[in-house]
């Protein structure tokens, strides 16, 4: 079992009144991290899965005489799937308001359907976090040193998905039934998304061009669709916690390129699924690709578990002067640079970013130092 970095947080924030909403891509281990938490827990455990049918019928648009009923005596209701539920909304801002002995646990894989159905039903009666596939900083801390070090090239290849990470015999085999279907189940359910072939079609694209800028139009015409389409589905996956964008830099110069973005997958793993290749590191000419979405997600993972919320960016001129990525936190520049190929020597900022931008820190982020930031 991983010990996950939330379950302290969350747990600390149990029996305070509110309910705990836990969002993230499928099989990430959100239920799993809240049937842990509901141990701590007096009192019985009522667990509704929303991608049952029935289960849905129940909560949706549930009055408080039915609601009374179903909770029953149970101390502890979790609501796995909210999303799917017409309605939840209303429906746990009942059991917020009218149950203060019941601690209220609901999980969410898209935050396009959950936030609309939440903002303004749970507003002041939520603590909200995201859980990610297993951070370098969660293995650490349960398998020790050794074991982050002997796993990185399988991280690479598999991602951390917790199943993925438990089961590393068997990582393909689990990862292209994950990366099916079921991990766009919210997508390819909402009305209005016909196309599953084009939405594999744009995630192959994506996965080719991982950590290259892209281009909505020239993505279009590769998949046989239209630049607004691509924008919406592109839009979707990140909702899904599929895929997030960077976007660029666009602030002091003229030279700076001002709409680029580009699109990283939050799990290496599920990147080589798309693409049906696992071949090892030294039969790759992806490695540098891997490398940088890899650090990238995992620094991301690090700074939202320790309450950081910095901004994220790349940074590129019209003459090819780049850095891969910058946070930004309170006018302050952090910027990394990863490196696979620790061969290539130190790297220094280009004066035209260090005298635009009030620089903290510049990292070069390589193998044999990456631990230095991302636990």
């Amino acid at each position: 079992m991983i010990t996950r970095d939330l379950q302290r947080v969350i747990e600390s924030r149990c029996r305070k009144g509110k309910a705990i909403i836990l969002i993230g891509a499928r099989q990430v281990g959100k239920s799993t991290l809240f049937s842990e938490i509901s141990k701590s827990i007096e009192g019985g455990v009522l667990s509704l899965n929303c991608d049952d049918p029935e289960t849905r019928a129940l909560l949706a648009d549930a009055n408080l005489s039915e609601i009374r009923l179903l909770i029953g005596n149970n101390k502890t209701v979790i609501v796995d799937e909210a999303q799917r539920v017409t309605g939840i909304g209303l429906t746990l801002k009942i059991i917020v308001d009218h149950f203060k002995g019941v601690q209220l646990l609901v999980t969410g894989s898209s935050s396009f359907e959950l936030h609309n159905q939440l903002e303004e039903t749970l507003t002041g009666r939520k603590y909200e976090y995201h859980l990610f596939p297993v951070s370098t900083g969660e293995l650490l801390r349960t398998g020790g040193l050794l074991m982050v070090r002997q796993t990185l090239e399988q991280r690479l290849i598999y991602g951390s998905y917790p199943e993925i990470v438990s089961n590393p015999g068997d990582a393909k085999e689990l990862l292209m039934s994950m990366a099916g279907s079921y991990l766009y189940k919210d997508i390819l359910s909402m009305e209005g998304i016909r196309k599953p072939a084009l939405l594999e079609k744009l995630l192959v694209a994506l996965a080719l061009q991982m950590g290259s800028e892209v281009s909505y139009n020239e993505l279009g015409q590769t998949i046989g669709s239209d630049s607004k389409t691509v924008e919406k589905y592109i839009d979707l996956l990140e909702k899904c916690f599929i895929v997030f964008r960077l976007p660029a830099i666009s602030r002091n110069m003229r030279t700076e390129l001002k709409k680029s973005r580009k699109v990283f997958f939050y799990d290496n793993g599920i990147r080589n699924a798309v693409l049906q290749h696992f071949a090892p590191l030294s039969l790759r000419s992806d490695v540098g690709a891997l490398w940088e979405n890899f650090v990238i997600a995992e620094r991301i993972k690090k700074n939202h578990y320790e309450g950081r919320y910095p901004k994220y960016y790349f940074w590129r001129t019209t003459s090819q002067q780049e850095i891969d990525f910058v946070e930004e936190e309170d006018g302050v520049f952090d910027a990394f640079e990863m490196k696979w190929n620790t061969k290539r020597g130190n790297m220094s900022l280009p004066p035209s970013f260090t005298n635009n931008y009030n620089v903290g820190g510049m990292h070069v982020v390589t193998p044999e130092n990456y631990l230095d930031v991302l636990v």
